[in-house]
């Protein structure tokens, strides 16, 4: 009788630590979609009339959407370096002075370092499957994907941009004129890039819920989509091209407001397509979580890395989009050039369709993903970035008295039309501070997200605040000035 007790009661302690096992939750997968050049007026849900975003939107109605994101930079590798590395690009004098220097290879000054924490490298420590697919772009060799914490990087380098969104993408009659984009070989001949890295995304995906169900996975999914050039799948061009036919415009397609020559009408079709690919993508990647039953486990973070490019300069190009009512675009301090479109998804946390008013800048992804992961802060590392976490599970603004920075050395205002400036936007008021002419505009954001009426004589004493503030944050970065 005893022996059949003590069985019994082994069998019970087993069973136990068998449902325990069974039911101990993993930490949650987490996915990082980061757009680039996508201008926070380019999607539905803020109020884009002819662009289309279904699944952009979707996932706005399902989270929460931040209403004060920002990237910290107005163009591509210092704002990704800050998402990376949960630092300001000033700190890393990116943009530095080889900018744009014969002697200096594009990309080798200020490039990320070897030394640096990534968040990555810190989620991979917390037991994380990690992939980095799409731009990289902030390194020529040395501080690729794979040699900062991520176990695969597909087709992640020092290209910036295609050359065609047709496969072969950057080789062809302009060979040589782009870096190569890797990990891509076996493409077909005009084979789409969005539905190319999608496609390698989603077997990554399955492969690791296939032979690595327990783990969490990080997918850092960075597609080269919307940055020019201007090319969209035949038959979506010819969608937007029938659509704009019965859209109506006011006002002047382009302005002059002492920033370059400005775009006012979202009205390119191609540029609409490749809102519409990427768009469809994300949609494809969502339903892959979904059927892979891990949409319950799964936070998506959407975000993009600088303004639309909306403005030109003294150089004639084509500009793509509109970022109205915001004023300016890629490469300026104004709005237009660094509020983001921003969503966070998080099943059981987020309250679905809520809106979030916390002042977020891309230094604070590294903090909040690590948080979200359940993994320990670094703050050494991430030294700029604060997490905004408390603000969702709270729901709640938080931090409404932090100051957030810009610091743009390397002006182009051949491209741009842009000119060297730093900033700082501290509570509802924004300062732009145009050091080489010896300028400063102030706005009040609670009353003027367009940045139209400049308070500077209204407010002397919120400006000498914030030029104070700003002029020592400057210092202690050690920012270059140019």
């Amino acid at each position: 009788m005893k022996i059949i007790q003590i069985i019994s009661i082994v069998a019970l302690i087993t069973l136990m630590q068998g449902c325990a096992e069974e039911h101990k939750e993993k930490a949650p997968n987490i996915i990082f979609f980061l757009a680039d050049d996508l201008g926070w007026a380019d999607v539905g849900y803020n109020g884009s009339q002819f662009y289309e975003t279904p699944n952009i939107d979707k996932l706005a109605i399902e989270g929460m959407v931040f209403n004060n994101a920002y990237a910290t930079h107005p163009r591509c590798v210092p704002s990704r370096y800050s998402i990376i590395t949960g630092k300001y690009p000033a700190r890393a004098q990116m943009p530095g002075p080889g900018e744009g220097k014969l002697n200096v290879r594009p990309g080798d000054e200020g490039k990320l370092k070897a030394d640096e924490q990534t968040i990555a490298s810190a989620l991979k420590e917390a037991g994380y499957a990690t992939l980095f697919a799409g731009k990289w772009h902030l390194a020529t060799s040395g501080t690729m994907p794979q040699d900062v914490g991520f176990d695969v990087n597909i087709a992640g380098g020092h290209a910036g941009s295609p050359i065609s969104y047709f496969y072969p993408y950057n080789e062809g009659k302009q060979k040589g004129k782009k870096a190569p984009i890797e990990g891509l070989e076996d493409g077909k001949e005009g084979q789409y890039l969005t539905d190319h890295l999608t496609d390698k995304t989603i077997d990554w995906l399955k492969q690791q819920h296939k032979y690595q169900p327990d783990q969490p996975f990080f997918a850092f999914v960075s597609h080269y989509a919307v940055h020019e050039p201007l090319h969209g799948k035949p038959e979506h061009v010819e969608k937007f091209k029938n659509k704009l036919s019965s859209m109506t415009y006011t006002g002047k397609p382009f302005i002059e407001e002492g920033t370059g020559t400005t775009k006012m009408h979202q009205d390119d079709p191609e540029y609409a397509a490749l809102i519409y690919s990427m768009d469809e993508n994300l949609g494809r990647l969502l339903n892959t979580v979904n059927e892979m039953g891990e949409a319950d486990n799964t936070i998506v973070i959407f975000f993009s890395d600088n303004g639309g490019l909306s403005n030109k300069g003294y150089n004639p190009r084509r500009v793509a989009t509109s970022n109205h009512p915001l004023r300016a675009g890629k490469g300026h301090l104004y709005e237009g050039g660094v509020r983001e479109p921003m969503i966070v998804s998080w099943p059981g946390v987020t309250l679905g369709g809520s809106m979030n008013n916390t002042v977020v800048t891309g230094t604070d992804f590294f903090p909040s993903i690590l948080e979200m992961a359940g993994a320990n802060l670094l703050p050494a590392a991430h030294k700029d970035g604060v997490s905004f976490v408390q603000s969702i599970t709270g729901n709640e603004q938080m931090n409404s008295d932090r100051a957030i920075y810009w610091h743009s050395p390397v002006s182009r205002p051949h491209a741009t039309g842009d000119i060297n400036c730093s900033a700082i936007r501290k509570g509802q008021y924004k300062l732009i501070d145009f050091y080489d002419i010896d300028k400063v505009e102030l706005y009040d954001l609670s009353k003027d997200i367009g940045e139209q009426h400049d308070v500077s004589d209204e407010q002397p004493d919120v400006r000498q605040e914030l030029s104070k503030q700003l002029d020592k944050w400057r210092h202690d970065v050690n920012a270059y000035m140019k």
